[in-house]
């Protein structure tokens, strides 16, 4: 089935560049739990949708397309940010990393 696309391109944006720019160690921790890649060194989220993150994430030197899905379908942007808190909680949990200062 293919992706559902509730978000604007600005919307996106806005969320890809808050993501980047003031939370890297949030989703690197994300993409090493939940994308399969627990040896990665660095991830950026580039893109998403209703059902799920875009990220590039560097491992073994190279970089990779990891994709994770939401735990549920997204429509509304509130959402996002909600789901995304889940996953780093989550994703925090599976690691056994300690909460950061903030969180």
């Amino acid at each position: 089935m293919p992706p559902t696309h509730p978000f604007s391109p600005e919307v996106v944006a806005a969320v890809t560049a808050h993501m980047n720019g003031d939370h890297p160690e949030d989703t690197l921790l994300i993409c090493r739990a939940l994308g399969g890649l627990p040896e990665a060194t660095a991830a950026r989220m580039t893109g998403l949708d209703g059902d799920g993150g875009d990220y590039a994430v560097t491992a073994g030197g190279a970089e990779h397309t990891v994709r994770i899905p939401w735990a549920r379908p997204l429509t509304e942007r509130a959402q996002i940010r909600a789901e995304v808190v889940r996953m780093y909680q989550e994703a925090r949990e599976k690691l056994g990393a300690a909460p950061r200062e903030g969180h």
